[in-house]
């Protein structure tokens, strides 16, 4: 399947696994791959950035890995998520709540410096051919992958984007993609 990918889909995955490797996690995920799009110049980027997604903000918000909703959730029992972390970081230091990536072995799941992807990750690229090949395209760029993962409406990389501002759905993205493709023709 990565023989399909376009220089700047496969320059995105590699993103997406040093946005994993930067954010001190084990595994590449949606929300990862969405990152990765967002990093390179790209189909995928523009229209991200179109809609108002900020590469820091958007990093920030997974990094910090909680749900708006799970968020709210916590407070309606009276527990402010915000002030555990201040409080947290201010008996322990900064990041003291952050995750701790895990060892990788030498031998056995993978060398060291590669990080697995996850269900998620691996279900974005898969639909990101079905995007491609729906659209009778030969190839699969950045903006299959995007469209991929907006169809992930509940996956953390879309709620990232909620959390940060960033409304966009994938009706809305597919027009926009099919106006870039158009351009670029």
């Amino acid at each position: 399947m990565f023989e399909r990918f376009t220089r700047d889909a496969r320059a995105a995955v590699v993103a997406a696994q040093e946005e994993a490797r930067q954010l001190g996690h084990d595994r590449i995920g949606e929300e990862h791959v969405l990152l990765g799009c967002l990093a390179t110049p790209s189909v995928a980027q523009r229209i991200l950035t179109g809609a108002g997604a900020d590469l820091t903000t958007v990093r920030e918000v997974v990094h910090r890995g909680t749900a708006p909703d799970d968020a709210e959730a916590l407070r309606s029992l009276g527990i402010d998520l915000e002030e555990v972390r201040r409080r947290a970081e201010e008996t322990f230091g900064p990041g003291a709540l952050d995750r701790a990536p895990r060892r990788r072995r030498l031998f056995g799941r993978g060398l060291p410096g590669h990080i697995p992807f996850d269900r998620s990750g691996k279900k974005v690229l898969e639909d990101a051919l079905r995007v491609a090949l729906s659209l009778r395209h030969d190839y699969i760029g950045t903006e299959h992958v995007l469209l991929a993962a907006l169809g992930h409406t509940e996956g953390r990389g879309v709620r990232a984007l909620r959390e940060a501002g960033v409304t966009l759905d994938r009706a809305t993205a597919t027009d926009l993609v099919l106006a870039e493709l158009r351009k670029s023709a």
